[in-house]
């Protein structure tokens, strides 16, 4: 679907006459002696007036937030014929009857549809696409349609050096290939299947036919194969790759370990040591990587960054699986089958409407995102008694599997052992953030003691004010003479809700959305923006948050919990305050629709250690 050099397209137009067609773009009328012109460049040439004379976006491919989607990936499988150890378990997965998949016909249908909305690329995924026996034919015909500029193709490359020269054909113009390692064994090991040399064959075979950039997708695991990003990029130097690493991610049946993921920042920076010219090249709006190139290389190379740094706010995506549900969102559960309207013969206004109506429910964020909190997230804690962290909550949901648990904003495998260990007996209650101390009391965030603080430690408390001067102005203090150390925090808070609002949060069935996931965000957002909130407090550089959240049934309560650690001059128990009231009200936010009367209260620090004037442990 290339366009022609713009002095070819000049030079036809000038020497052709012209009429109209249905659909308002110039149809070249062939003149005796003269060379007919061949379909494809007529198509290409309508295509190119299309683009220049492009109708307002379709409404119903536009959400609420005015995000227009004009990307559609279609699955035209569920099977694939590899394994790979982070999509799905050694054994598969349980296979859609072949009658409840979309047929050749009712994909084309509803991509004529789609397209004629407004979608211009379209993406074809799997499973793994190439092993459905008519793709080449459904390239092809998808390649008929006008007002489609891209049609591109998401494979693990087993198949790809057989099929592509036909693929390019029939109008294929963008490959993406996942390839995870450069080292066989390696390969095996991942995918539980050979094939490497078939993987290799196929990008070569996409450079030699001239596709450019070959999007190579990488998802890096650590302790796997994130020793091999120095690798990957070295690749690009003489090749026209875009060697995209990937986020581990969370999805049924891959057993996420948080231990496993390597984020963004961290990778960059390992590349940066590396070749410290590495460049940021210009984003598209709705791009989902973070591109980047090293001077003098022929290709460059991408992060997408889905677990660290979202990009829900210029999505443009829509997905249909290849039993023929719309998804407006890849994280979310909501799902309308296309398939069943289509069959019962639902006409193309109907058909119109329900996708409008999906796209148009489309959230700004989806919740599983918004407890995506840290860019390079811990591994599973030790259940320590020294951990200064262990008395938090862990919060159970029932989004993706019933066999996994979030555990601060990641999925962890949910097994007996484990749950004995985090939370000594399984128990139905909601919580939020990490971990629980084997030994810590179930209700820790509402067994608080008021006993008055104790401090211990080499200094008294001070009986002057430190933050005004000698004229009893306010003043900021000056730390820059004193040495860093490391510093850690806890406060704590608690709202009193009332059995209504109470039993709302503890079913997740509050109007707004779920209170505890977004007085988590709240907090971690209120430790790091401390400083823009509380005049004379300086700024830090905060090197962990953890904010905790759990209901307390016996007083209709939520206990917050906060932890923050940094390495500095100052301590971080303003951090840590501010953090627990802004999750708390937060937490009034959400409920005041049910109850006007709760109420906010407890808010105090529980410990701090690192400063000069010594440690303090509320007793």
């Amino acid at each position: 679907m290339a366009v022609r050099p713009v002095s070819r397209m000049l030079q036809r137009v000038l020497r052709s006459s012209v009429r109209s067609c249905s659909s308002g773009a110039p149809v070249t009328q062939h003149r005796p002696g003269e060379p007919s012109q061949t379909a494809a460049e007529e198509l290409s040439r309508r295509r190119q007036f299309l683009r220049e004379h492009a109708a307002p976006f379709s409404a119903f491919l536009t959400d609420s937030f005015g995000r227009q989607h004009s990307y559609l990936r279609i699955s035209l499988t569920e099977k694939c014929n590899l394994r790979c150890q982070y999509c799905m378990p050694e054994e598969g997965v349980p296979l859609t009857p072949k009658a409840d998949l979309l047929t050749t016909e009712e994909i084309l249908t509803l991509a004529r549809l789609f397209v004629k909305e407004g979608i211009d690329k379209i993406r074809l995924t799997g499973g793994e696409p190439l092993i459905r026996p008519d793709v080449v034919d459904i390239v092809a015909q998808l390649h008929q349609l006008e007002g489609l500029r891209t049609i591109g193709i998401t494979t693990n490359g087993i198949n790809l050096a057989r099929l592509l020269p036909q693929l390019q054909k029939a109008g294929l113009s963008a490959i993406n290939i996942s390839l995870d390692t450069l080292v066989p064994a390696k390969f095996e090991f991942i995918v539980r299947r050979k094939g490497f040399h078939k993987v290799m064959a196929g990008i070569h075979k996409a450079i030699e036919l001239g596709y450019s950039p070959v999007k190579v997708n990488c998802v890096v695991m650590r302790g796997l194969n994130e020793d091999e990003l120095l690798d990957f990029v070295a690749l690009t130097e003489g090749l026209p790759l875009d060697v995209r690493f990937i986020e581990y991610m969370p999805f049924d049946g891959n057993r996420w370990n948080f231990k496993k993921m390597v984020s963004y920042k961290e990778m960059l920076n390992t590349l940066q040591q590396q070749w410290p010219e590495l460049e940021k090249l210009p984003e598209e709006e709705s791009s989902t990587a973070k591109a980047f190139k090293i001077p003098g290389f022929r290709g460059q190379l991408s992060f997408i960054t889905s677990m660290s740094e979202h990009f829900c706010g210029t999505c443009n995506r829509l997905r249909i699986t290849a039993d023929g549900n719309l998804k407006v969102c890849l994280f979310g559960n909501s799902e309308v089958s296309l398939r069943d309207h289509l069959r019962a013969g639902a006409s193309e206004e109907e058909l119109l409407r329900i996708i409008g109506a999906a796209v148009g429910r489309k959230k700004r964020q989806h919740a599983e995102l918004l407890l995506m909190l840290q860019d390079s997230p811990p591994a599973i804690p030790s259940i320590s008694s020294q951990d200064p962290f262990r008395v938090q909550g862990i919060r159970h949901r029932g989004s993706f599997s019933n066999q996994m648990i979030l555990w601060k904003g990641g999925w962890v495998p949910q097994t007996p052992l484990l749950a004995q260990r985090l939370l000594g007996s399984v128990c139905p209650q909601r919580h939020c953030s990490s971990h629980l101390n084997s030994d810590a009391n179930p209700k820790c965030l509402s067994a608080v003691s008021r006993a008055p603080g104790t401090p211990s430690g080499p200094l008294p408390t001070s009986d002057q004010l430190t933050h005004v001067d000698t004229a009893g102005r306010a003043a900021m203090v000056d730390v820059g003479g004193k040495p860093d150390t490391e510093r850690v925090a806890v406060a704590s808070a608690v709202v009193l809700l009332g059995p209504m609002a109470f039993k709302l949060i503890q079913e997740n069935q509050l109007k707004k959305g779920d209170a505890l996931a977004v007085a988590q965000l709240a907090g971690v957002q209120a430790a790091k923006l401390t400083s823009q909130l509380i005049p004379l407090c300086h700024h830090v550089a905060l090197s962990h948050v953890q904010v905790g959240l759990e209901l307390d049934g016996t007083r209709h309560a939520v206990g917050i919990r906060v932890s923050c650690r940094a390495r500095g001059p100052t301590g971080v128990e303003m951090e840590a305050l501010t953090a627990a009231a802004v999750a708390a009200l937060t937490v009034y936010d959400m409920c005041k629709a049910v109850s006007r009367d709760i109420v906010l209260g407890e808010i105090k620090l529980l410990s701090k250690t690192g400063g000069q004037r010594g440690d303090f442990q509320r007793t």
